[in-house]
């Protein structure tokens, strides 16, 4: 089926249905996002419809998530970063640009550290787990605060994904989520890595935290700083994201010559 030069796709992974949409224009390494805990691809379309003008674009929900086809058991993050290199071997993608959000960022760092050369860039959009989000009820006062701050909009979006997840799925998973290593696994990316900051998302450590924490990378990576935006950056400010992935995947964004939208700046590099 095709809509707005999309294309709703199904591939077998573990001989289970994955849902996926697809841009049918567009060229170049392409872009796979990933979604965040409990949710579908779907709040990730705003920001890929932009990206669709140049670049190839794919938004699967992740087994047990959204349209596709529920397991017997919530997937781990590892096991999820597997089903995503399923899904890229299913589509015949050799290499793909992985862009993910909250638990989205835990998979594709997992992609990249498990599969380095299957991962052309990395950018990690309010990138969630590990200290900043223990003990667990600390974690979820941060969730719950968020939700006040997102978008209004998102909520018909987001709601019967998150029910027909189910809450204690939903709670299971954050839990594993808050001791995942994201720092450390940031810190080590083996892979060029943009990662964006929302100025108002309770799940994250201050942006100068960050970028002090950023100092002490290995390798390429650039911070970045949407100001007005919560957690769900993809859906609330995709004009801003995408202009900024755009240019980073351009190599303009460190160039000097890049005018970035207001309330958007680089605060690492």
């Amino acid at each position: 089926m095709v809509a707005d030069r999309w294309v709703t796709e199904y591939v077998r992974v573990d001989g289970k249905s994955v849902h996926l949409k697809r841009s049918s224009g567009g060229s170049g390494v392409p872009l796979v996002h990933i979604h965040g805990f409990g949710i579908s691809g779907a709040y990730l379309m705003p920001t890929a419809r932009v990206l669709a003008g140049r670049w190839l674009n794919v938004v699967p929900d992740l087994p047990g998530y959204g349209r596709s086809e529920r397991r017997d058991h919530v997937l781990d993050v590892h096991a999820l970063a597997g089903a995503l290199l399923s899904i890229l071997d299913a589509l015949g993608i050799d290499q793909a640009v992985l862009i993910g959000n909250s638990m989205g960022c835990p998979i594709g760092l997992e992609v990249a550290h498990e599969a380095p050369e299957r991962v052309d860039r990395l950018v990690l959009v309010s990138p969630a787990g590990g200290l900043q989000n223990q003990p667990l009820p600390r974690g979820l006062g941060q969730l719950a605060l968020d939700v006040m701050r997102e978008s209004p909009a998102m909520v018909p979006v987001a709601l019967p994904d998150y029910l027909r997840f189910g809450p204690i799925n939903g709670l299971r998973l954050f839990h594993q989520l808050t001791r995942f290593p994201s720092l450390e696994r940031l810190l080590h990316s083996p892979v060029p890595t943009l990662a964006v900051l929302g100025g108002r998302d309770p799940l994250m450590p201050s942006p100068s935290r960050v970028g002090e924490v950023a100092r002490l990378a290995s390798g390429h990576l650039v911070v970045a700083l949407v100001e007005r935006a919560a957690h769900a950056v993809n859906f609330s400010h995709p004009e801003e994201l995408a202009n900024l992935i755009e240019a980073w995947l351009d190599g303009r964004l460190l160039a000097g010559g890049t005018q970035l939208p207001a309330g958007v700046r680089v605060i690492y590099s």
